[in-house]
């Protein structure tokens, strides 16, 4: 790791450090907008609850309803919902998703479309939910229309640090959003397990706890992204002894879906909350409050399988078997012991399957475990979602540092390494 912080420093790589600077700027300017507040309205003093991790992943823009305030939220749905539809449910999203790279653009200009449309519904929706209905339907529409142009402006940030910073812009604007945001929460933990305790040994014992909680959810997040199995591979043209000498692996990491499983759980958990505040109706949010949050048995339940649904969804939709065990035969290769075909194409799903199990469940402890913990010391709202924050952040930061690193391998490999 310091090796790789010493590259980027080096002159021959000024163009990363300028791209890493840019990214910077960019998220600064998505901190800068957190704070400018949506004219009209005011800091919204209520417990978010389901909302939290909304709040978080928008830098806190939710609380004090900044132009912010959506976040990249509305385009995670559309994400979603596209991803549905690539499942042979509509044949022509299906066809664009075999279309090469002309087909993934055309699938990512929809999903920004449908997402800006999504922007506008729930920033009606919060509008109408926070401004109360004292507010007049021209008022609704203009804090709609700003969250909406909010929103569009984040997605045209997050491409723009992706083709000339760093990274997945829009995972490092969410990325930049939950950090900017933990600071208050490991205060608010600190406030409530030590100053409001009576015994302050057994407050900073708790505290103490709590700290060493966030550490492991690091460790484990890490052991996750970084583990894998290797599959071994031999070619038809290859030597026994040239195969022996050079082993050719397919690799399967232990979590293929990295940490997209948590957030489109984390929100469509949030969804109900959302239209339960433009009802206005009080019998709806107690029915949430009670069964749909994260710190009630069937809430967290929700939670849990949705997390591992989207594991296996998110998994089988980025590695196909099938096109796997193909491209593998055409290329001549085939795992040894196995037939080439459905042998191998069944072989490779039921290795996807259980390494899914393994790193959904990783996924679901790591989430889970602030949730379950939280609700024995009765730690605020954004530190019950602070795992899967957590989560979140390491998962996009390791994936980073292995773009930052490739860059480096692949620069010095063309000019020569030299130290």
């Amino acid at each position: 790791m310091f090796d790789t912080i010493r590259q980027v420093f080096k002159p021959q790589n000024k163009d990363i450090k300028s791209r890493i600077m840019f990214t910077l700027i960019a998220l600064f300017i998505f901190k800068l907008g957190t704070a400018i507040r949506v004219p009209g309205t005011e800091d919204i003093t209520s417990s978010l609850g389901v909302l939290e991790l909304i709040n978080a992943m928008a830098g806190g823009g939710l609380k004090n309803f900044s132009i912010f305030a959506l976040g990249v939220m509305p385009y995670i749905t559309a994400s979603i919902i596209m991803s549905l539809l690539q499942m042979d449910i509509v044949p022509y999203f299906s066809e664009l998703k075999h279309d090469g790279n002309a087909g993934r653009q055309k699938i990512n200009q929809i999903t920004r479309y449908l997402g800006i449309g999504f922007a506008f519904v729930q920033g009606y929706m919060m509008a109408f939910a926070f401004l109360g209905e004292g507010s007049t339907p021209l008022e609704y529409m203009k804090v709609a229309v700003i969250l909406t142009a909010g929103t569009a402006f984040l997605l045209w940030l997050g491409d723009q640090i992706t083709q000339k910073g760093i990274g997945n812009g829009i995972s490092l604007i969410i990325m930049a959003g939950i950090v900017s945001t933990m600071p208050t929460m490991f205060i608010d933990a600190y406030g409530t397990l030590v100053t409001a305790n009576a015994n302050l040994f057994v407050g900073i014992a708790s505290f103490a706890v709590f700290i060493i909680i966030y550490f492991s959810i690091i460790v484990g997040v890490i052991f996750i992204q970084q583990a894998e199995r290797r599959i071994p591979i031999q070619h038809a043209n290859k030597t026994v002894s040239a195969y022996q000498g050079k082993q050719s692996y397919m690799p399967f990491r232990l979590n293929s879906a990295g940490v997209i499983p948590v957030i489109f759980a984390s929100s469509l958990v949030a969804i109900p909350a959302t239209i339960a505040g433009f009802l206005g109706s009080e019998k709806v949010t107690l029915f949430i409050t009670n069964y749909l949050s994260y710190d009630t048995a069937i809430g967290f339940i929700l939670f849990v399988g949705l997390i591992i649904g989207f594991a296996y969804f998110y998994t089988f939709l980025q590695i196909n078997p099938d096109e796997l065990s193909e491209n593998l035969q055409k290329q001549g290769g085939f795992i040894p012991g196995i037939r080439p075909g459905k042998e191998t194409s069944s072989y490779i799903r039921t290795i996807l399957s259980r390494l899914t199990i393994v790193g959904a469940t990783f996924l679901v402890v790591i989430a889970g475990l602030p949730i379950v913990i939280s609700s024995f010391t009765s730690l605020p709202a954004n530190v019950k979602i602070g795992g899967t924050s957590l989560l979140i952040v390491v998962g996009v930061a390791l994936e980073t540092y292995k773009q930052i690193e490739s860059s480096l391998v692949s620069r010095n490999y063309k000019g020569g390494y030299k130290r």
